[in-house]
């Protein structure tokens, strides 16, 4: 029987310093995750609150950032901050879910091509069954080589790289 978390990877203030509410899919990212927190304490399961730390900036303690983002209201099971781009490395999370005997995690959260998938391809490479709700990510446009990769292009390049490997992807209301 499979025990589930949910991981809400970078949800925080420091966004706002980076544009995050001028952001068109905001609205909708904010909806999708509410409707996903909500349906995980409906069924009990745990949902872990991942920050990312930096020395200074907008992702750093001294900044008064690293906290939720105004819209969430959820009392989290464990908060856990990180440094790197993936939610295991030094953070004890792998620990804490061992303990609990949760094998099983669905990844939300913003910069769906960073930290998010990042911390997909870890937690399988840890034995975690995965579930990535790429319609409960968010992001923004990427430059590269001359060219804007959208919104929309992050996300299929993402689902496409780890469906079948790392992960299965699936919607807000397909997960459960």
């Amino acid at each position: 029987m499979s025990r589930t978390a949910l991981l809400s990877i970078d949800v925080q203030r420091s966004f706002l310093a980076r544009g995050y509410a001028e952001q068109p899919e905001s609205a909708l990212f904010e909806q999708r995750l509410l409707a996903l927190i909500a349906a995980c304490e409906q069924r009990q399961i745990p949902v872990v609150d991942v920050f990312h730390l930096a020395e200074e900036g907008p992702f750093s303690l001294a900044s008064g950032l690293v906290t939720r983002l105004p819209f969430l209201n959820h009392q989290p099971a464990l908060t856990i901050y990180k440094h790197v781009h993936n939610a295991f490395t030094d953070t004890g999370l792998d620990r804490w879910l061992r303990e609990r005997d949760i094998n099983q995690l669905i990844i939300t959260g913003i910069r769906t091509e960073q930290c998010c998938e990042t911390t997909a391809r870890v937690a399988s490479d840890l034995g975690y069954k995965v579930k990535f709700v790429t319609e409960a990510t968010m992001t923004t446009p990427l430059e590269y080589g001359g060219q804007t990769l959208s919104v929309a292009d992050l996300r299929l390049r993402t689902s496409a790289v780890l469906t079948d490997r790392f992960a299965d992807i699936c919607s807000v209301d397909d997960c459960f």
